[in-house]
Order: C-alpha cells, then structure tokens, then sequence
C-alpha cells in the first residue's frame, strides 16, 4: 500500500486505540460514496494507457493481481483524509468499498483478468478486544466470500485473522479456507507489538502448513514502535522505506525464529519486491554464521528465501529490480501484483508486458505463479 503515513511528524504507534482511530478516520468513510476528484498527477497515472486501451498489446497473457485491497467501512473504518495526501483519500477510499463498478472497469481497461482481494490496512490487528476482533475478523472474511462468490472468475480472496486470540485465529482460518474457499491469509506485520515467530502463534503457523496456504505478510499502518532516525522526516516512515525495513525484518525473525525449521512447508509471501530482502541474500548469508550456533536456523538465510518466500512486485515496476530478484531467488517465486487501488494499474501492467523476459517466465510471473500457491 503506498500512502502518506501521517499528517503529523510522528505517526500513530501500535497500541492506538481503537476510539482514537475511530476519530482519525471521523468523516472519511462517510465521504466514501461521493467522487472527490484526486489531483491532477493522480489522474493522469490512472489513465496512463488510455491510447492503448483499444489494442491491448500482449492481451492473451492471463494477468492475476495478488495484492489488491478493499475495505468493509462500517466494520473498520478507513483513515482517509485523516492521514492521506489532500485528494487522494476520498478517491482510494470511494475505490476500496467498490468492487464492481469501478474496480472491475480499471482490470477490464488494463487487462486484469484476475485480483486476489485482502483487506486494507489498517485491518483487524488495530482491535484491542479479541473478542470484537474475533467477530470482526468473520464478518470481514464473509463479506469477503460473498463478493468472490459473486464474481468466482474475477476474484479470489486472502483471509482476515484475529491473532489477538491465536486459538480462535485457527478455528478462523480453517473456516476461511475450508468453508470460504479463501485461498490464504493477509496480515499487516505486527500483532498489539508483538511479532508472528513468538511462541503463542506456533498453532497458526502449524494449520498453514496443515492446510497448504501462503501467510502474506504486508506493512502495517501503525507501527509497533517510533523509530528515532524518521523523526523530521516522516515520509521515510512509510512506504518510501520504513515499512519494507520492518517488514523485511519480521521475515527475518520468522527465518531466526525457528518457524520455518519446524514448520517446513509454511510459505510467506512478501509484497514490494520481497520487501527488498532478494537483493540482501549474500550479506545475510555473510552474517549467518556469526550467530549463536545453539539457536540459528538450520540453513542460510538464502535457503529460506528460495524455499519459504514468494516475492510480488506490488509498488514497485522496476525492470532491473525484477531481473534483480529473479536471479536471487528464481521465476517460480515471483508473483505479479498491483496493490490497487494505491498504484496505478495502468503502470504495473505495462511494466509486466514489457519486462525483458522470455515468454514462459512473464506467463510465471503473470500467473502461473499465483495459480500454483493460491490453488487457483
């Protein structure tokens, strides 16, 4: 997701309560279902390809976006203009709460055939109560289920957990991907502050290897904690660089934390290129022995990124960082993504049809990829 992180300096932590996010978000959703026009450069990046459109060039490539975000707006409210550039939040909010009218137009314009549906952030880790998480988290996931079910060869869709209750998390998950037919879980980074390798989550991880789905592991809105060298600064905080260095370091703890050794056939997938984390494998190899030998991983942190990890390019349509991360962890890992409605799927599907790449390697990246992990 990319987006403004704050209005002010400092953004909301982890632990922001659920009334004050309430009252950040006051008057956006309310202005979700009227048009307010983004600014002028938003425009011209959403219709980037209309000369294009009519030819369609590259069209018979089946194109499946995993990373596509909506929001149910009377469950959790969207910050909106709260904490988003002036413009823009009504546009992002009006097209999270939609899925017909103006997400199915945007794919059928820039040939998306398919988008794998999550719930925005912030999403139900922002819930102090498990209980209300836990309700929460079954109405997001059936609402979720329905609008798939209404649209089964245009979207398919990631599950919403409320790991504030780990055992009620898992009975969630079962029900989602065995009931639903959900093809997976979404969460955003940290729960309440604390991280997916502690303990308490060991039954989570043991039902995703059990039931054979991908855990997406996205930046969180609000961070678990203020980190000195953003303060003056406060668009590194977020998208810019902030979220892909906490992110990227919670997949590190999942490697370090054993979740992987124990759990072998888990699978996380990590938006932004990987977070940035295929471009790092030689120094964190480097560093891997330099560990306490009683509690490092079985293998390289390499290891884990070729045989754990898949990458999806979402937010980033750069050329040479796609060749950068296929060659670090391979054509099968990589998964195409747009994160809509926060970047321009004009762009992305532009940057994918003309990636320098044989033919059978984009047809991976497009699709065969996600189809393969998602059981689509």
């Amino acid at each position: 997701m990319t987006m403004t992180t704050g209005s002010s300096e400092f953004p909301l932590a982890a632990g922001t309560s659920r009334r004050r996010l309430l009252a950040a978000a006051a008057g956006a959703t309310a202005g979700t279902a009227a048009l307010a026009a983004p600014p002028a450069d938003a425009q011209a990046a959403t219709s980037t390809s209309a000369g294009t459109a009519a030819s369609r060039p590259g069209r018979g490539m089946k194109v499946i976006a995993v990373e596509e975000a909506f929001s149910v707006p009377e469950l959790i409210p969207w910050p909106g203009e709260a904490r988003m550039p002036p413009g823009w939040g009504q546009e992002w909010g009006r097209r999270l709460a939609d899925f017909t009218e103006l997400r199915l137009a945007d794919m059928d314009e820039h040939g998306v055939d398919m988008q794998v549906l999550s719930l925005t952030s912030p999403g139900v880790e922002v819930i102090e109560d498990p209980a209300e998480a836990v309700a929460t988290a079954r109405r997001v996931n059936d609402h979720l289920a329905d609008v798939v079910a209404a649209h089964p060869t245009r979207f398919a869709g990631f599950a919403t957990l409320p790991l504030q209750d780990p055992k009620a998390a898992v009975v969630e998950l079962r029900r989602s991907v065995e009931q639903l037919d959900l093809k997976g879980v979404l969460h955003n980074d940290h729960v309440q502050g604390h991280y997916l390798d502690e303990p308490q989550f060991r039954p989570v991880w043991a039902e995703l290897e059990r039931l054979g789905v991908t855990l997406y592991l996205h930046p969180a809105l609000f961070p678990a904690d203020q980190w000195r060298v953003f303060q003056g600064h406060p668009v590194l905080s977020g998208p810019s660089w902030g979220w892909t260095a906490q992110v990227g370091a919670h997949a590190l703890r999942l490697i370090y934390g054993g979740v992987f050794d124990e759990f072998p056939g888990a699978s996380v997938t990590l938006g932004h290129m990987g977070e940035l984390l295929p471009f790092q494998l030689a120094r964190l190899d480097s560093r891997y022995h330099q560990a306490d030998p009683k509690s490092r991983p079985r293998h390289l942190p390499s290891h884990y990124l070729r045989h754990n990890l898949y990458a999806t390019t979402s937010g980033v349509f750069s050329h040479a960082a796609l060749l950068g991360a296929v060659q670090a962890i391979g054509a099968d890992r990589l998964l195409f993504a747009v994160d809509y409605p926060y970047e321009s799927t004009a762009e992305a599907v532009e940057f994918l049809r003309t990636a320098p790449f044989s033919r059978a390697d984009l047809k991976r990246i497009a699709h065969r990829n996600a189809a393969h992990l998602l059981n689509l």
